[in-house]
């Protein structure tokens, strides 16, 4: 397994937080399929599969968990249609036109009627707990998504104390600055070839993918008074991804040295042995890189703390 997307989240009651009573509470809180006239559902899953009893694997201190969310998805052009027909089938009928109240009366009904037969989406998102830094993050590329886990973990333990990770500097700001002036760039970082400059006082972004970002046409980008809102960066040895103004990292790649490393484990051809050790070096190679990342931005902003913008 190898994460692709990061959201990153700092927790604040740890000490709160009983083991056993963890292992405990997401069995009881295990996925089930939906039911007929449910339109969404989410639960805890083995990380390993079926062949596995475990819902958490936890090695030298790094948590794994895995969250199931099933969606029928009903779309609304669908649901409009098939009421805009019964409505107007109605009115013929009784010759005069419906309320308002009628036809919300009427739009639920036909959600309620064609919601079981509505396709499912089905999503598994995991969730790297490093209990050593007291760092959480989900693996999706949707902040919504990344939320809904961390809302079933907060249902399953009673009490998570979780706010979204900071920094003392702004990535956007971090970013437009890296790429503006060499000299502010740390010595091990890596510059890519993807970026989105986002204009002041507008929506206007300009999306360069495979360019050369220290060009003469990126400066007079960077001159015209936009900024950096995504960046590709490298952690010389560690991983490659996006940095976004959210502080969200997608686009993950691990460095080769890493996935060697995986590949010349001894796992005895068991699955749920390959699992934890990929996952323990990707857990590793990705608390080391978010520490440095860390750094670059000046370090964690405080709980409450401003950060300038």
């Amino acid at each position: 397994m190898w994460i692709k997307n990061l959201h990153l989240y700092r927790l604040h009651n740890a000490n709160e937080i009983d083991l056993a009573t963890t292992v405990a509470t997401l069995e009881e809180q295990a996925y089930r399929p939906l039911g007929g006239s449910e339109a969404r559902r989410m639960g805890w899953a083995t990380p390993a599969g079926r062949a596995d009893t475990r819902y958490m694997h936890e090695l030298q201190g790094h948590r794994l968990l895995t969250a199931i969310r099933q969606e029928r998805i009903l779309p609304p052009a669908v649901v409009n249609e098939e009421v805009e027909e019964r409505a107007s089938a109605q009115e013929s009928a009784e010759g005069r036109k419906l309320r308002r109240q009628e036809k919300l009366a009427l739009k639920e009904q036909v959600y309620e009627e064609l919601l079981p037969r509505a396709f499912v989406r089905t999503q598994r998102i995991d969730l790297w707990w490093d209990t050593t830094r007291n760092l959480i993050g989900v693996a999706t590329s949707s902040r919504k998504r990344a939320e809904e886990v961390l809302d079933l973990l907060r249902e399953t333990l009673g009490s998570l104390k979780v706010t979204p990770l900071t920094t003392n500097t702004l990535p956007m700001r971090a970013m437009t600055a890296w790429l503006s002036d060499t000299d502010t760039r740390p010595a091990d970082m890596q510059i890519g070839d993807t970026v989105d400059l986002k204009a002041k006082g507008d929506d206007g972004v300009v999306r360069g993918r495979q360019v050369d970002l220290d060009s003469d046409e990126m400066q007079r980008l960077l001159e015209g008074d936009r900024q950096a809102s995504k960046l590709a960066l490298g952690i010389e040895g560690m991983i490659q991804f996006v940095l976004h103004d959210d502080l969200a990292i997608k686009g993950i790649r691990f460095d080769d040295a890493v996935i060697d490393e995986a590949g010349q484990a001894d796992d005895g051809d068991d699955a749920t042995v390959r699992l934890e050790t990929d996952f323990l070096l990707m857990a590793q190679a990705l608390g080391a890189s978010i520490d440095r990342l860390v750094e670059w931005l000046g370090g964690e902003a405080q709980q409450g703390q401003e950060v300038p913008s």
